[in-house]
């Protein structure tokens, strides 16, 4: 079993036993991967630690996740027999970032591999490689990809209490089931990293959503961050820190007020953000005293196909089929990885939303992986998905122009036939062929002439917003004059990325978060 259930301290949902204040060394903010990794180290450094989490579930979109962890330059790559090391991420990185932190990149590439073998090196975690190509052709990308993961857990083998914790995957958390037996991906890096937390005596609340945090004035006229306030079923809550107040609680992708503010594309309506989630208040609690933020990053995005009850679905490894916008044209690689896709999806209004015209060369099923795909019949019903005999037809149920439908399956065939895609290069990069199986003289090319013909619509998903606070090479907030909060730091998605506008590879999202939430527990050791 990993940990014991006596081991746990943790608690079903806030209870104050009479009190309007309670007091820990450390209070972490949030239960996604950068959060429990913080809450682990801490725990782990011998700190009492408290996870205050929202719902009453833990993981957030983590455990939507696939569970991939961009940590380059690690004893699991090396264990694959990858080309990977540290110095082919700092190239990988130069290539393809924009005006990036140096301080904060070499902050994380340094100590990338150094988390990854402290996680090991505790019987309870264990990661492992799986092949999934890095987003980018640049010097330094590692064929098959560097990315890592956790391996697989059995829920009879975690506590009791930490079973139950562990959200559900994303297919069956919307419709109110259970999780499975096994826990993949994202849901076992949740699971090893709260089991672990709970066996070193770390206590995890449930149900507290933080909307404040607490400042005291030292004698000197400085003012330290020295706790949270919460709202729990019984009113506010004071939780204290005595060493620091680690942010971890994701972006504001729930809240369009908020994306409207900071001009972030999409809607809360089509983030992959659970509900009930990442609504953005430790952010503002922050800039209310005076920390500075960036949103220029924006998001993690990714085409969605629309559900029928307006949400959308992550939708990536097209191995067929061409997108259009509402001119009925073709306006980008469709094999692009998800992010940069998305992005180009961004570019226009008339392609959101988008329709995904393919044939039935797969029995109509959708070819590529949308999670959660969603029923076929209700697709069918909410006109989320059409089908037609004819192309004039599908035109026709998507209320795009024939002749232009037409005209762009015709091209869009003709490269299929010689294995070149003149408009967008679709197959000319290690990614575009990751998930394609086409038998034409191009993989990633196969043609849509297989009636009847369907359409799916589709919108523009995240996985996440990407501004926010703005920390330094520790994580530790900063003010706007770039002076440090003491006692407050962030990371993940309630800090601005590290990464800007870029999406380097598959698990970028949680290796930085992961390595932040790190960095910033050795700080507050030290502090």
């Amino acid at each position: 079993m990993i940990g014991t259930p006596e081991d746990s301290t943790g608690q079903d949902s806030w209870d104050s036993t009479g009190q309007d204040s309670q007091e820990y060394d450390v209070v972490v903010v949030g239960s996604g991967g950068g959060a429990l990794t913080g809450a682990v180290l801490a725990a782990r450094a011998g700190l009492s630690v408290v996870v205050l989490e929202r719902t009453g579930l833990l993981g957030g979109t983590s455990a939507y996740s696939g569970g991939a962890c961009w940590l380059p330059g690690s004893a699991v790559q090396q264990r694959a027999g990858l080309p990977d090391s540290t110095e082919g991420a700092r190239s990988y990185l130069g290539a393809i970032l924009e005006d990036p932190d140096p301080a904060k990149v070499e902050a994380f590439l340094a100590h990338a591999p150094e988390l990854v073998a402290e996680l090991e090196s505790d019987e309870l975690m264990d990661f492992e490689w799986v092949p999934f190509a890095e987003y980018y052709d640049a010097p330094g990308r590692v064929p098959g990809g560097r990315s890592i993961q956790p391996s697989a857990v059995r829920r009879d083998d975690l506590p009791e209490q930490v079973a139950a914790w562990v959200r559900p995957p994303v297919e069956r958390d919307r419709v109110g089931e259970p999780g499975r037996r096994t826990l993949t991906g994202g849901q076992a890096l949740v699971a090893r990293l709260a089991a672990m937390l709970v066996r070193d005596g770390g206590t995890v609340s449930t149900g507290l959503p933080v909307t404040g945090l607490l400042r005291e004035e030292g004698p000197d006229g400085s003012t330290r961050v020295v706790g949270v306030v919460g709202m729990s079923a019984e009113g506010p809550v004071q939780v204290r820190a005595r060493r620091g107040v680690l942010l971890g609680s994701g972006g504001f992708e729930r809240n369009d007020a908020a994306r409207e503010e900071h001009g972030v594309p999409g809607s809360a309506a089509w983030t992959m953000a659970p509900e009930g989630t990442n609504l953005g208040e430790p952010i503002t609690a922050a800039e209310a005293i005076g920390a500075a933020s960036d949103y220029s990053g924006l998001g993690w995005f990714c085409p969605g196909l629309e559900q029928p009850d307006g949400a959308g679905a992550f939708t990536l490894g097209f191995r067929s089929g061409l997108m259009v916008d509402q001119t009925g044209r073709r306006y980008g690689n469709e094999c692009l990885p998800y992010d940069r896709f998305g992005r180009v999806m961004a570019q226009a209004p008339e392609r959101i939303p988008s329709w995904f015209v393919f044939d039935s060369r797969e029995g109509g099923r959708l070819p590529a992986i949308a999670i959660p795909e969603g029923d076929h019949d209700a697709h069918l019903a909410a006109g989320t998905w059409v089908r037609a005999d004819t192309l004039a037809e599908l035109a026709e149920a998507t209320g795009l122009p024939a002749d232009a439908l037409t005209a762009s399956v015709e091209r869009f065939n003709g490269f299929c036939a010689s294995g070149v895609d003149e408009d967008f290069g679709r197959g000319e990069d290690e990614y575009d062929t990751f998930f394609a199986g086409g038998q034409g003289p191009n993989k990633a090319l196969t043609p849509c002439d297989q009636p009847p013909y369907h359409a799916a619509r589709f919108v523009l998903s995240d996985l996440g917003t990407k501004g926010g606070l703005v920390t330094d090479a520790a994580g530790r907030v900063l003010r706007i004059d770039g002076t440090p909060m003491v006692g407050l730091y962030a990371t993940g998605n309630a800090a601005a990325s590290l990464f800007g506008g870029v999406y380097p590879g598959p698990g970028a999202p949680l290796g930085s978060a992961m390595v932040f939430a790190s960095l910033a527990v050795r700080d507050l050791l030290d502090g």
